[in-house]
């Protein structure tokens, strides 16, 4: 039996995705989103248990996708990491009232997100 946890990815880089996916795979369910719509398309079909979200993206950016997220009872509870290329305070902050478990800025450190994956799910490594 595979009782893997599923861990969602969005970024519109295909390169970031794949750094995720590369680095978590051994011990997760990686599955990959370009865009903030696709992402909601994955969760509505599926149980997913952390996600990967970065914030600056076209169409739709992280936060009015997390908005979507936080604002539906079928999803609100799945902890959000951002990952992004933005570490100025007041994104900082602006995450923080969503209620965001964590914020990782890139480049993405296959150390750093390992142990930020295993805090945002309460596990020990």
């Amino acid at each position: 039996m595979d009782d893997k946890k599923i861990i969602l990815a969005v970024d519109d880089m295909s390169g970031n995705l794949r750094t995720i996916k590369v680095i978590l795979e051994k011990q997760f369910d990686v599955r990959l989103a370009k865009s903030g719509e696709i992402a909601l398309s994955v969760l509505e079909g599926e149980k997913v248990d952390l996600i990967l979200l970065d914030i600056e993206m076209p169409g739709m950016s992280g936060f009015e996708f997390l908005e979507k997220v936080k604002n539906n009872p079928g999803t609100q509870d799945i902890p959000v990491v951002f990952i992004t290329s933005h570490a100025e305070n007041e994104l900082v902050r602006t995450a923080s009232k969503f209620g965001i478990k964590d914020y990782i800025v890139k480049p993405i450190l296959p150390e750093t997100l390992t142990k930020r994956v295993y805090a945002a799910l309460n596990y020990t490594l």
